[in-house]
């Protein structure tokens, strides 16, 4: 028996792969996601293209804890996905909640935003083609980020 996977679902999976290794302290794992991607961190932010300026950045701004993780659960929802299967393409909108609890921090949202995603089919597998965040909403998050 064949099980064939939608390509809306292959697309979730990557939206949530990336919300589970974030969560993990994956740099690497979150980086390879956007091996092939630009990536725009922000209203100012400048583009970053591929996996190496992305690990970079997840290393010098994510806070991770002694456990190696960030202690975070990072939510993501209300995902709309427009798919141009002949032209191996897609687009997302998505929201993402943040939540954490450490030490020093009680059970709380964090944060919470807007990811504007593209994807491409590439040899029958999607990949991210680029990312842009918009954070619309800021907790404290003493705990998790660096800067």
């Amino acid at each position: 028996m064949t099980i064939h996977i939608s390509d809306e679902y292959q697309i979730l999976k990557l939206l949530y792969l990336y919300a589970e290794r974030v969560d993990q302290g994956d740099k690497e794992g979150v980086a390879a996601l956007f091996d092939h991607a630009d990536v725009k961190w922000g209203a100012q932010a400048e583009v970053t293209h591929g996996a190496a300026p992305v690990a970079d950045l997840y290393e010098r701004v994510i806070k991770l804890h002694a456990d190696g993780t960030p202690r975070t659960h990072h939510l993501i929802t209300n995902a709309i996905i427009d798919m141009d299967i002949e032209k191996g393409a897609a687009r997302s909108r998505s929201y993402y909640t943040v939540i954490q609890q450490t030490d020093e921090v009680p059970l709380q949202v964090i944060a919470g935003g807007r990811y504007h995603d593209s994807f491409a089919r590439v040899d029958g597998a999607w990949r991210f083609s680029s990312r842009e965040y918009f954070m619309d909403f800021r907790g404290n998050n003493r705990d998790h980020v660096k800067v």
